[in-house]
């Protein structure tokens, strides 16, 4: 399953400051000072009654009629801060700290506002100066916390969230953010028991359910990651994360029926979804429904049409369809995004071996093996494709890199003496051909194999062992038989070769060369009639051989 970080983590992604704090904290002093102004009686009125914007122009008149009360400043701060003008707010709260530095719930306000504006690193600033001014208040800790997480300073934020929980070591929230952090650091276990100490008591919070789900999907919990999803689902019918999650369980666990439901679902919800639609495509693959699988590819490329896994992907599809020439085509596309990728380069070349291209296939399994020698599948596959076009010396390296690391191969042993036989190099063709018959005594192909060297060497003593060695297999063939006999004729080991020879003619009656060389050597021997008689036969079967003979 393909998925992405990001999808993960909420906590960061959402303005919590606001949720973790209050905006209307009071410093100490406020408090007891007679109201001094109508403006600010109209103003709460107003503002109680949810006339926010009518409040804030009672006190701009106020402040413009000339009353410089510091009460005012504060209140069109506040104001500000409820209508979301968090820039005039800002400028507010600073003229209040101007005129009172101290001000505790202005410093904590104005952290606030420079966290509303994305100002993480100045916010930070603000909200340890407010947690410096007012030491027992959580709040200001939090909202660090908060500012030091979207700067991905997670130490930093591990370090503020424990500064809270000194001051209420059970606050929710500061609980919830050192969770989110410690997940952040992959403390997993520590971060997942966090998350299950507050789940009782937030069994229908969306962002705690999303949290544990992406917390379980990298821990691999399966298990987990379904019964959260499950939750999620009823918390927030349709939640993306579930239905992602629901997905990369199913695949986990090979249930490809049930992944193609959910991430159907996923796409019909969220079509912008690339790892829904790759997750569907690669469901249906599995399942051989090549044309879905090819249309949820296709959907994937749209989406992010730099991904070279998806074109490689739908290059896999295509071919299994037998649409080669389309599927070169995502290969290639694929390979010219993805360069390095192992799967594409290799299907590549099957594809362009099966339309005749075996120069472009051989590019392919090199560039393979350049970026992956440990593959010896390509390795053999290159050997294989330079004997085919001829290139005997060529395939050695290759079939010696495959031996080289797996000894006992036998297919790699006996193709790397092919190649070796071939290219002249006898000795070393009949050292890869006798470690093939040793570790695979049962091979008869390897013992054929070995007999071919020695007949070419002359070795008849080799000759005869392995044929022997063929004959107890019952894989003995009238040529190999022939081919022997001549071996041991030019031997002069006339009575072995018309043994082989006999045996050639017993298998193949009709064996013209067999009956003809199987009289020289009854001559040989002084059986004059028994070699006639063989002669006769020989031309019988073959009438040619006379006209060649005189």
């Amino acid at each position: 399953m393909e998925q992405t970080n990001d999808q993960w983590l909420w906590f960061v992604d959402n303005d919590l400051v606001e949720a973790l704090a209050r905006t209307d904290v009071l410093d100490d002093a406020a408090e007891k000072r007679p109201v001094r102004s109508a403006a600010l009686v109209n103003a709460l009125a107003l503002n109680m009654e949810g006339k926010t914007e009518q409040a804030l122009r009672e006190i701009r008149e106020a402040i413009d009629g000339g009353e410089q009360l510091p009460e005012l400043f504060w209140t069109k701060a506040h104001l500000e801060f409820e209508l979301k003008h968090y820039e005039n707010a800002l400028h507010d709260y600073e003229k209040v700290l101007e005129s009172s530095p101290n001000h505790k719930a202005g410093a904590y306000n104005l952290a606030l506002c420079l966290e509303k504006l994305r100002r993480f690193e100045d916010a930070a600033a603000a909200f340890r100066k407010a947690a410096d001014l007012n030491p027992k208040v959580i709040e200001a800790r939090l909202g660090l916390g908060v500012c030091q997480l979207h700067r991905k300073l997670h130490d930093e934020a591990l370090a503020a969230f424990e500064e809270g929980l000194q001051i209420h070591p059970d606050h929710e929230k500061a609980l919830y953010g050192k969770a989110v952090t410690l997940q952040c650091l992959g403390r997993t276990d520590e971060a997942f028991e966090l998350y299950q100490k507050l789940l009782p008591a937030q069994a229908t919070d969306a962002e705690l359910l999303a949290n544990i789900l992406a917390l379980a999907r990298a821990r691999g919990d399966h298990e987990q990651v379904r019964e959260s999803a499950e939750k999620l689902l009823k918390v927030q019918p349709g939640a993306r994360p579930a239905l992602e999650g629901l997905a990369a369980a199913a695949m986990a666990r090979g249930d490809y029926k049930a992944a193609i439901q959910h991430n159907s679902q996923l796409v019909k919800g969220a079509r912008d979804s690339y790892e829904g639609w790759f997750n569907l495509g690669v469901a249906n693959h599995k399942l051989n429904r090549l044309e879905q699988a090819g249309q949820a590819f296709s959907e994937a490329i749209k989406l992010r049409p730099e991904s070279g896994l998806a074109y490689a992907s739908l290059g896999a599809t295509l071919q299994e369809r037998g649409e080669m020439a389309e599927a070169r085509k995502a290969y290639e596309r694929g390979i010219q995004l993805t360069p390095e990728n192992p799967a594409a380069l290799w299907n590549l070349s099957i594809v362009q071996e099966r339309v005749g291209n075996i120069a472009e296939a051989e590019k392919h399994l090199v560039k393979l093996v350049e970026l992956d020698g440990e593959r010896v599948d390509a390795w053999f596959r290159l050997g294989y494709l330079r004997l085919l076009r001829e290139d005997a010396a060529g395939s050695i390296e290759p079939f010696r890199v495959c031996v080289s690391k797996r000894p006992d191969w036998l297919e790699a042993l006996l193709n790397l003496g092919v190649a070796q036989r071939r290219s002249g190099d006898l000795q070393a063709a009949k050292a890869a051909f006798t470690q093939a018959a040793s570790t695979h005594p049962a091979s008869a192909d390897a013992l054929r194999a070995l007999t071919a060297v020695a007949i070419d060497e002359g070795d008849y003593i080799l000759a005869l062992d392995t044929e022997s060695k063929l004959e107890h297999l019952g894989e003995t063939s009238p040529e190999l038989a022939f081919n022997i006999g001549i071996l041991l004729q030019r031997a002069h080991l006339h009575e072995d070769a018309a043994r082989l020879y006999r045996r050639a003619t017993e298998e193949k009656s009709d064996f013209a060369e067999a009956l003809l060389n199987l009289g020289h050597a009854l001559q040989a021997l002084g059986q004059e009639q028994e070699a006639r008689t063989c002669w006769q036969h020989a031309v019988e079967a073959k009438p040619e051989l006379a006209e060649m003979y005189f």
